[in-house]
């Protein structure tokens, strides 16, 4: 049996090459006579890199209009507290997201005749209305009315008109105040009901506004609560004459 001598390598990299391929080729042979022949040996390879996703669009918000009708709140819409919520002025497309919240009531801060089809829709879903017109605060000398002030908020106050949306024509600078001095009566800091104001009526937020709140005296509403219909908020508890 004739043996031919081993091909010469042609160049460095061949001889480079060369001599590796046997060294690794003597390395696998040594290991597989020292390992027992029940051990199974697998190489595995890595898998394959993931294919990238698809690009996506940027979001467009015209897309909304292809959402059921009934994922549509109103403006500025937002919960205050279990069982009250503020927001815009709202409109035919929010009925069916307003029948979600079973309202018994709406009190609007509106000074104008409340919009027909809106008070169709109340009549029609057994819904309450509460209207306390006021014009806002604005300089240099118009203030929302106190007494009024104080006639929302115990609206607010009798739970039997729970559910109850608070609404003006934009849920920011009149119902900002009325929420301020809720939360007046819920001891919030000023701190806290400015940041919460001023969240909702941006970028135009009004310091007259701030100024009304923060000098609102809540005294003359704790004491006409009734504490038979009052929410059972313990803050206001501990705080009304009656406790």
């Amino acid at each position: 049996m004739s043996h031919e001598p081993p091909e010469q390598p042609t160049s460095d990299q061949d001889y480079v090459s060369a001599v590796s391929s046997s060294k690794v080729s003597a390395y696998m042979h040594q290991f597989e006579e020292s390992v027992s022949p029940q051990v199974s040996i697998s190489i595995m390879t890595p898998p394959p890199l993931p294919i990238a996703p698809p690009q996506t669009k940027a979001f467009d918000p015209r897309s909304l209009d292809d959402f059921p009708e009934d994922m549509y709140p109103p403006e500025n819409f937002a919960m205050v507290c279990p069982y009250i919520y503020r927001s815009g002025m709202p409109k035919k497309r929010h009925y069916p997201f307003l029948k979600k919240l079973k309202l018994k009531s709406i009190l609007t801060l509106i000074l104008e005749e409340y919009p027909q089809q809106n008070q169709k829709f109340l009549d029609q879903n057994g819904i309450k209305l509460f209207q306390f017109g006021v014009a806002g605060n604005k300089e240099p000398f118009a203030d929302i009315p106190e007494d009024i002030m104080s006639e929302a908020l115990l609206t607010l106050m009798d739970k039997r008109n729970h559910p109850i949306l608070i609404h003006c024509n934009k849920g920011k600078h009149r119902t900002g105040c009325l929420v301020g001095c809720l939360r007046k009566l819920q001891e919030w800091s000023n701190t806290s009901i400015f940041d919460e104001y001023r969240r909702y009526s941006a970028p135009k937020s009004r310091s007259m506004d701030q100024q009304y709140i923060e000098l609102f005296d809540i005294r003359p509403v704790l004491e006409k609560i009734d504490p038979q219909y009052m929410p059972d908020w313990p803050t206001i508890t501990g705080r009304a004459p009656f406790a």
